[in-house]
């Protein structure tokens, strides 16, 4: 690996906002939604599980759990390999990794086993392809980047809602070890997907700006610097406390409709509601934040996102029957899709594009503590109290603080930072800049010429494909 160069991101490139970067979309599409929706999809196969082992359901929800663990907690190992080898090589891994993991998992003879294949192995392999995606993403979208983020979002729901049925088709025909090793080569376009993330390489310079560049300093595995900024501080802080409670609902709706003596099928459509509204939600809460008067303000709209999903949390614990559930889903779909679409947007615009790669992996290891936490939690309170109503009270409330601690911290710090420049680079450009509004009019016909001469030399400003052969498949 040490031959390949690392894709870290140069600051000299101009973001496409198009061209590959919508090969780099549908990648991230696909990436995500796998992410996020195969956790969830295993979960058809349990039954079978409980009835191969002889364990509990609590045994068998390990699997997902484990999954999810992997892919929050291993945010920091991510951010070291990306800055290391570049997104490419490690989506390509990480892509073998998932597929691995569940080919393994179809030839285990207990659960633990399981756990250690399908859920730590095949976890590990989705984190690797997950956040470098993220990051490939934000180097090739600028103007369109909040639209980019919605669409590349909404492959979450898009892939429950594919992956579930298929899941139990899988089941049906071919039992669980059958499923999980189609499973597993389907996992295997997450390396179709990491050939699609072509690094960008900085405009070809003249020989007299060689020289300076050459005199780069080597790039952080992983940069602790962003703790120093407060406003990252107050994101991490703020999502830390959101996933306590914005996954609760989702786990528990069905559980809550058959509560209600509902018949199973439907209370499970209940999810494909949800799902669906979620699927259109992301991309137009993404085309709202592209908006040239909401952009600057896409925190705040954030913390709006997260008030509006905790106050739908706080009215769905007063459900009494069926039609109150689904009005619930519909609006807890809206508002999960914008937050779901807005999280690594306003994340993005705090730390900036070279600060991302480290910041999203810290990000992740702190929310993997809360997601561990929260839904455990919840079925504890559900247990002692025997009632629904308590649960999505609580989860609205954490949710609810989470907005307040973020709207509030962004108006008395990030606000304030975000006028100031975020890096020296920033600032000597600036400067620079500064100096050339100072020139006379002599000096401004002399830098005209100099300049058409340039363009006439390097017609392509924006950043180029390297298509070295030890990154190009």
């Amino acid at each position: 690996m040490g031959a390949v160069v690392a894709d870290d991101g140069p600051s000299g490139v101009k973001a496409p906002d198009g061209g590959w970067g919508w090969a780099v979309l549908f990648g991230c599409f696909i990436i995500t939604g796998f992410s996020y929706a195969f956790p969830k999809a295993v979960s058809v196969f349990f039954k079978e599980l409980i009835r191969e082992f002889g364990i509990g359901y609590s045994d068998t929800a390990w699997i997902s759990s484990i999954l999810l663990a992997m892919l929050y907690g291993t945010g920091p190992l991510c951010s070291v390999c990306v800055n290391r080898f570049g997104c490419r090589p490690v989506m390509l891994v990480g892509g073998l990794f998932a597929s691995m993991g569940m080919v393994i998992a179809s030839f285990c003879t207990s659960i633990v086993q399981i756990y250690l294949s399908a859920g730590v192995i095949t976890g590990l392999g989705l984190a690797l392809n997950f956040q470098p995606s993220l990051i490939m993403l934000n180097r090739y979208f600028d103007k369109r980047r909040p639209l980019a983020n919605g669409l590349s979002a909404a492959g979450s729901p898009v892939f429950l809602c594919a992956l579930s049925p298929l899941g139990q088709i899988l089941q049906h025909k071919y039992g669980w070890r059958g499923g999980f090793l189609i499973l597993g080569g389907m996992l295997l376009n997450c390396c179709v997907c990491g050939a699609l993330m072509r690094p960008l390489e900085p405009p070809k310079k003249s020989e007299a700006t060689k020289e300076p560049a050459e005199k780069k300093v080597k790039k952080k595995l992983l940069d602790f610097s962003v703790f120093k900024d407060g406003g990252f501080l107050i994101y991490t802080l703020a999502a830390s406390i959101m996933v306590l409670g914005l996954f609760v609902p989702p786990v528990f709706v069905v559980s809550y409709a058959k509560d209600l003596r509902y018949h199973d099928t439907k209370a499970a459509f209940l999810l494909t509601i949800l799902g669906f509204i979620d699927i259109f939600a992301r991309p137009i809460c993404g085309m709202v934040a592209g908006l040239k008067w909401v952009r600057p303000r896409c925190v705040y709209l954030f913390s709006f996102a997260m008030i509006f999903n905790g106050f739908t949390d706080l009215m769905g614990s007063m459900s009494v029957d069926y039609g109150g559930l689904v009005v619930f889903c519909i609006f807890f779909g809206i508002s999960y899709g914008m937050v779901g679409a807005l999280q690594f947007e306003v994340l993005m615009a705090i730390v900036g594009t070279q600060k991302f790669s480290s910041a999203i992996g810290l990000v992740l290891l702190a929310e993997a503590m809360a997601v561990l936490i929260g839904p455990p939690s919840a079925g504890k309170l559900l247990d002692a109290t025997g009632r629904y109503m308590f649960v999505f009270i609580i989860a609205g409330i954490e949710v609810t603080t989470s907005a307040l601690v973020l709207a509030l911290g962004n108006f008395f710090c990030i606000k304030k930072k975000s006028e100031e420049p975020h890096t020296k680079e920033e600032a000597a450009e600036r400067e620079e800049l500064n100096k050339s509004e100072d020139k006379t009019p002599e000096d401004a016909k002399v830098d005209s010429i100099e300049v058409e001469q340039f363009l006439k030399d390097e017609p392509e400003k924006n950043g180029e494909v390297v298509t070295n052969p030890e990154t190009c498949v």
